[in-house]
Order: structure tokens, then sequence, then C-alpha cells
């Protein structure tokens, strides 16, 4: 009797245990943040770009994960204390990730993102959006049931941004680039005031919090 009680419960453990693993994230949520700030100063002129974008989302399944990101960013050149440029923008991004495990609790992750950036340049009311499509790949190691820590590099990013001014023509500059080795374009750099011309970062390290 006592060998089939043991029995029971050992078949019990092992088939609890195989549908944990099967479920592994499914149903958790997580929360980060990527954060960045870029300054850039000549004599007395000051060229600034400030970036907060706040990610929530959810596993579906045991390895994929989707998401969305919404922020802000403020792009700013300044000459002493007179404003030459000052441009504030939205920015939501949609975004669905991959998850293979590599060892432990080492995880290799692929993302895919689609940042939709909208605003106005204050100073000549010049209207500024963007769409675009992001792949990066990074690794994710978790430390503990609530806390991870993950880091991506982007691998390929197009963007398409349009600038309209208050009067005249409009421009629409495209932007590819592989591991962000090409050069933003001139006239999207110096409509935002010569500062960093593409928002998405290509490196991005930080925490990651579940639950």
């Amino acid at each position: 009797m006592k060998q089939k009680t043991l029995l029971a419960a050992l078949i019990l453990l092992f088939t609890l245990n195989a549908t944990a693993q099967k479920k592994g994230l499914q149903g958790t949520w997580f929360a980060t943040s990527q954060f960045g700030y870029q300054q850039t100063k000549t004599g007395t002129s000051k060229q600034t770009n400030f970036t907060i974008l706040p990610i929530v989302g959810s596993f579906v399944s045991p390895s994929v994960a989707i998401g969305a990101g919404i922020g802000y960013v403020n792009v700013k050149a300044e000459t002493g204390s007179t404003v030459n440029a000052n441009s504030n923008l939205m920015v939501i991004e949609p975004l669905v990730r991959k998850y293979w495990n590599v060892t432990g609790g080492l995880f290799f992750i692929g993302q895919l993102a689609a940042p939709i950036i909208s605003g106005k340049e204050k100073q000549s009311s010049l209207k500024v959006s963007q769409v675009g499509l992001t792949i990066s790949g990074g690794f994710d190691y978790v430390m503990g049931k609530h806390f991870t820590v993950e880091f991506s590099y982007n691998l390929a990013n197009l963007s398409v941004t349009t600038l309209t001014p208050k009067t005249g023509d409009k421009t629409t500059v495209t932007d590819f680039s592989l591991a962000h080795v090409a050069t933003i374009a001139p006239e999207y750099n110096s409509a935002l005031g010569g500062s960093m011309g593409n928002v998405v970062t290509p490196l991005s390290f930080g925490f990651k919090f579940l639950f």
C-alpha cells in the first residue's frame, strides 16, 4: 500500500513539474523601460536628446511575448540662452519577442518592433512623423523569480520620416541600416537641431520585472 501511495505521489509530482515546464512564463507580465540621454557641446552651442520609453508586455506562450512601449523624446538645440530648436515627440512602439533558452537562466532573445513617432519642432512649427521596423537580438538573464537583466543590439532598422514645414514642401527621408552603420540623412538631422537623427538607440541594457 505504501509503495502504491509513493508511486502515485511520484507520478503526480512528475506531472505537475512537466506541466510547469511546458507552461514556462506563459501568462506572466513584464515591465521595463528604455532611458537615454545624449549631449553634444561646442563652445556655447549645445544639442541634447532625452528619451524615456516604458514598456509593458505579456507572455502569450512559454517562449513568446508581446508588448508595447509608450514614451517621450525631447530634442533641443541651444546657443547660449537662445533656443534654436526644441522638438517634443511622442513614441508608440508595439513589439513581439521570442526567447530561446541557452543554459539555466540565460536566454537569447529576438525582437521585432515597429516604432511610431510623431510631434512638432516648436520654434519653426515643423511637424515630424516617423514609422519604422527594427530587428534586434540579445540576451536575457533571469536573476530571480521577479527580476531579469537584458542586453540587446539593433541588427537592422528601417524608418520613413516625414518633415512637414508650416509653409513649403514636405521632405520624406527613408533610412535603412544594418547594425546602425548607415549615416542619418542631413535633412532630418538639421531639422531636429543637429542632434541624434534616429530616435531608436542601437544598444540597450536594462532590467526587467516579472509579475
